[in-house]
């Protein structure tokens, strides 16, 4: 037995290198490098045959706009302030609860200061889109953009109330969709528009609303969008809803969602688009 495992222990140290063949793991030098210049080559082709299709491809892209634009009909909406999963909770009587939605709120509207606004944009004429085309193979940037002046927000611009309404029981939220590159939410000199309510069980509990700008618009001025390259100074349009008079001490499902004459409120890929549910708690104590 002994004989046999050393007869084998010796077939593996000659088959890992022959001293008589001159072959390591059954190959001489030779065959092995021609194995490692095959595979050279062969990787070396794999990486050239992708670095060109990236060329040819990066070729096809604009720096200012996408090429091919797989999107919704219409855009997404989302709230500030960020609550814990569109959950907006707090006591009237309790600061700590809701000083965190109102510095969230101040650190979000502060581009939206008008001092800032009359610097970097422009006053625009309302109800009508703010086109601006390129000529030809000229581009037409940096693109101008109209101001959205916080005062507009009224009661919730955060500048006649430092605490938005939450200190009393009358929260702000402020709405805004998501960014679409060349999207024309209206026509005939109609802009889309925000209204909240309440789902079934709740109706008789959220009150009356009040919304900031007036009638709660997302006026055609700011439209198109020609994306953040293009258009740097671009500031997107808010709705401020005010919530004037909630049941206290009861949870809320709210649903706000745009009006427009070209976009549709939810889809089938998407039944939240153009849409936002959340859930508002006001406890007294």
């Amino acid at each position: 037995m002994a004989e046999e495992d050393r007869k084998g222990s010796g077939q593996w140290r000659e088959f890992f290198w022959n001293p008589r063949t001159h072959e390591l793991l059954g190959r001489t030098a030779t065959s092995w490098g021609l194995v490692l210049l095959f595979y050279l080559i062969f990787y070396l082709f794999l990486a050239g045959m992708f670095a060109f299709t990236m060329y040819v491809l990066l070729l096809t892209l604009d720096d200012y706009k996408p090429t091919w634009q797989d999107q919704l009909a219409t855009p997404g909406m989302m709230i500030r302030p960020r609550g814990d999963q569109l959950e907006i909770t707090f006591s009237v009587s309790d600061s700590n609860t809701w000083d965190g939605f109102v510095t969230n709120l101040n650190n979000f509207l502060s581009p939206y200061n008008d001092s800032h606004q009359v610097q970097t944009n422009d006053n625009c004429p309302s109800d009508q889109y703010f086109i601006q085309e390129d000529s030809g193979e000229v581009r037409n940037n940096p693109k101008r953009s109209c101001q959205f002046n916080r005062t507009m927000l009224g009661d919730c611009s955060g500048m006649l109330d430092r605490f938005y309404g939450y200190n009393k029981g009358q929260p702000c939220i402020l709405l805004k969709l998501n960014r679409v590159i060349g999207m024309l939410p209206g026509k005939d000199g109609e802009s889309p528009y925000v209204t909240c309510g309440a789902k079934k069980e709740d109706s008789e509990k959220i009150g009356p609303l009040a919304y900031f700008p007036t009638n709660g618009t997302f006026n055609l001025m700011y439209y198109p969008y020609y994306g953040k390259k293009a258009q740097v100074n671009y500031t997107q349009p808010l709705v401020a809803v005010k919530f004037l008079n909630a049941s206290l001490n009861t949870d809320i499902d709210v649903e706000c969602k745009v009006v427009s004459n070209t976009l549709l409120a939810g889809s089938e890929r998407d039944k939240f688009a153009g849409r936002v549910s959340f859930k508002l708690r006001i406890n007294d104590k």
